[in-house]
């Protein structure tokens, strides 16, 4: 019950998803019932989806549903070549490896998906007809594809994106204290032709997961036995990694008492080139007017919004957005705006209605 409690303050109430994971087409027998109760059986509200892989049609087929396109997991899989295990103790499917490595946490309880300790609340797995699909925006913004998409004929054609020459390894700070554990991951950068600017990088990385490491010591030094038990613990996810740019977000979560843990969020998005961590100014550099444009549609998007509490008066800083591919994503903290149960306010632009006409928001940065 503890370990649902953390999850849903952290996903914030993301949907249920049943445990019955098809791994190479078939379901685990231990799930099966499970799965079977929780079967989303509606069609009239959904059609099949083709999938292609470099233009090969494949077995498996996709569905669009609720205007998304969601994919099987055993698609991953047998078409994609993912690495694809079950902890049964767990609960969890793993789907790729190295630092795209999905987790997915399943039970008649909960679901959450993460990669890297970074829990993806916006994201969420669907059984139907008693297989577990996921959307493709998750394959498409986390795991190194993109897709080309005809609506007209049904049919998916996934490819693999061109990548930073880079290597990503996940470095860890680990302090197993009594009642206060503390399990930071964070990403550290290799191969970089500019060894300065791939030192900078890693080192402002670096020192958002140390500082909080070092305040969450000075918090469990003055914990009192009489204390809940503590817990600190934080992740990472690359939202960006082509054209000499780099783009991630990173989170820590710590629980100190009380009804719920606290979660702070910071985003980097660095040039390869000379190590700049750029602001929003320097991506939208080439339209002259983007802070006044910006701050009114974020005040609109805010209005719009059933659970703001007021008080925007345009962006108090250029570093809370991380880039995906054609877009910028801009994200408030908890409570700044919003109630906690809100979750991180985000608002997703493309460069294409934040730009003028064939303008480019990397120009000058590769």
């Amino acid at each position: 019950m503890k370990n649902i409690k953390k999850n849903q303050a952290r996903k914030w109430g993301a949907g249920i998803v049943a445990a019955g994971v098809l791994l190479s087409g078939g379901l685990l027998p231990a799930e099966a019932g499970q799965a079977a109760a929780a079967t989303v059986q509606s069609k009239a509200d959904q059609s099949l989806v083709v999938l292609k892989v470099n233009g090969t049609i494949t077995p498996q087929t996709g569905i669009v549903r609720e205007g998304k396109v969601w994919i099987p997991v055993s698609f991953l899989h047998d078409s994609l070549g993912m690495p694809l295990t079950y902890d049964k103790a767990e609960k969890a499917y793993t789907i790729g490896k190295g630092t795209s490595k999905v987790k997915l946490t399943v039970s008649e309880y909960e679901s959450s998906i993460s990669i890297n300790n970074f829990y993806l609340n916006e994201y969420e797995g669907k059984n139907i007809n008693n297989r577990l699909f996921v959307p493709f925006d998750l394959v498409s913004d986390f795991l190194g594809y993109k897709g080309e998409w005809n609506a007209a004929t049904g049919r998916l054609n996934v490819v693999s994106k061109p990548q930073n020459a880079i290597t990503i390894k996940t470095e860890s700070i680990v302090k197993d204290h009594k009642d206060a554990p503390v399990k930071l991951d964070y990403p550290q950068f290799s191969g970089l032709a500019n060894a300065e600017a791939q030192k900078t990088i890693n080192d402002t990385i670096k020192q958002t997961f140390t500082k909080f490491a070092a305040e969450a010591e000075k918090e469990i030094a003055n914990k009192s036995s009489d204390d809940r038990p503590y817990e600190y613990d934080g992740g990472y996810v690359i939202t960006y990694n082509q054209d000499g740019i780099l783009s991630l977000i990173t989170q820590q979560y710590e629980y100190t008492g009380g009804a719920h843990g606290m979660t702070y969020r910071n985003a980097f998005t660095f040039s390869l080139k000379d190590g700049k961590r750029l602001l929003i100014g320097d991506v939208l550099k080439a339209n002259p007017n983007y802070k006044k444009e910006l701050n009114a549609k974020l005040s609109k998007l805010f209005k719009a919004d059933g659970g703001y509490q007021g008080g925007f008066n345009g962006l108090n800083t250029e570093k809370n957005f991380y880039v995906k591919d054609g877009k910028m994503v801009v994200f408030f903290q908890l409570y700044e705006y919003t109630a906690y149960a809100a979750g991180f306010p985000q608002f997703e632009f493309t460069f294409k209605e934040l730009l003028p006409d064939g303008s480019s928001p990397f120009a000058g940065l590769k």
